[in-house]
């Protein structure tokens, strides 16, 4: 495929709505308010702390709504070509052969309670990408660990540090048996590349599925176990990668910044809000972003090119169940965007639960902290384990 040239043809059909069938037109999905939701949790009791929907199309048809209408178009064949922008696009990515490496193993660092720390390196598009990995002490189980990859929110690149920030999360995932794998994005810490955000480039996306093809070189890792965290920006990030790569067999997402671009606006959230001032020599992604705004307008689903790089309006791609976990209290990113994606789960009739807590915080740190890594742990235990 020509990397500097994507074609999308978008081809106008006739549509026939049948018997049993319905056909749904929406720009952007309601956003759910808690009172929506039925508060229970997995056992189906009442919860204090948190509001849960939880949804197994496995065993929750979904409702069908009788058509009213037949409608009719005549097939208008049109092509469109984005020659900018391609990259983002999610059928750009999908197409796009992504690697991974051998694990380089640079240094080894103190060993903790039941696991041990290396710092390690990767190859991803290039560039030497350096990474906190944990392994438990003892022999891998039979098939070999299950494994987290671990994507970190926004953090200044020029500051972070592989060792530092996310230590408790990254602790509790490990102490409880997984493998995990915090990589530092292109452009942070010790790694090669360009930190160019994660909205209007796709280069974290890209490290995070080249550091799971990576993992799945160990023979201590079960290479079909293997799930992604991801926080605020990572959220992004997160689910981008789980609409391209069908071996991330679950996602978590904690106070993530992820529905379609048109949420930028509505809530308020978009790279200015997280990048240093524009520099020409570190590529920064507003001048990108500002760039594709010029050509295609201010993101609005409604246009082909937003439609194709949205998240949300290509979320039939999703194979895999997804957990989500926001504070009502968080100031950094609004509560509305989990629930306007659990929106688009729930109509799309994709697995996935949802949990909201009062407290806590854009980190969910304390009272939510301890409920919500429980609750990953669970969901990891139990879908990193399920076969196909």
């Amino acid at each position: 495929m020509d990397a500097k040239k994507f074609s999308i043809v978008v081809i106008l059909g006739l549509l026939v709505i049948g018997a049993g069938c319905s056909l749904a037109v929406e720009a952007q999905p309601p956003t759910l308010q808690p009172s929506d939701l039925a508060a229970t949790n997995l056992s189906g009791q009442a919860t204090v702390d948190s509001l849960v929907l939880t949804h197994q199309p496995s065993i929750t048809p979904s409702q069908t709504i009788a058509p009213t209408s037949t409608i009719m178009l005549t097939p208008t064949p049109t092509e469109i070509v984005f020659d900018l922008g391609h990259e983002l696009t999610i059928d750009y990515l999908r197409e796009l052969e992504i690697t991974g490496s051998e694990i380089t193993f640079e240094q080894k660092l103190a060993d903790r309670s039941n696991y041990y720390q290396h710092l390690v390196s990767y190859i991803s598009e290039g560039n030497k990408i350096y990474g906190l990995l944990t392994i438990p002490f003892g022999d891998p189980p039979e098939g070999g660990f299950k494994a987290v990859i671990f994507n970190h929110g926004y953090v200044p690149p020029s500051i972070y540090r592989t060792t530092e920030r996310y230590d408790a999360y990254v602790n509790y995932l490990a102490t409880s048996g997984f493998v995990v794998f915090k990589i530092d994005y292109r452009g942070h810490g010790n790694s090669e590349g360009e930190p160019q955000g994660s909205y209007f480039s796709p280069g974290y996306t890209i490290d995070t599925i080249s550091a799971l093809k990576s993992l799945q070189t160990l023979d201590i890792i079960d290479p079909q176990g293997i799930g992604m965290w991801g926080h605020s920006m990572a959220g992004n990030v997160t689910l981008r990668a789980m609409l391209i790569e069908p071996d991330i067999k679950a996602g978590v997402i904690w106070a993530g910044a992820v529905y379609s671009y048109d949420d930028f606006a509505a809530y308020g959230i978009d790279d200015t809000s997280y990048r240093p001032p524009a520099t020409p020599e570190a590529g920064d992604t507003r001048r990108r972003s500002q760039v594709i705004f010029e050509t295609y307008g201010r993101p609005d689903t409604g246009v082909l090119y937003w439609q194709a790089v949205s998240l949300t309006e290509n979320i039939e791609y999703l194979t895999s169940p997804l957990q989500i976990h926001h504070a009502e209290d968080d100031t950094v990113v609004s509560i509305n965007y989990s629930f306007d994606l659990a929106a688009v789960l729930r109509d799309a009739g994709k697995a996935y639960e949802f949990y909201t807590y009062e407290g806590g915080g854009h980190n969910l740190i304390s009272p939510a902290f301890g409920t919500a890594m429980s609750r990953t742990v669970e969901f990891y235990r139990e879908h990193l384990s399920a076969t196909d």
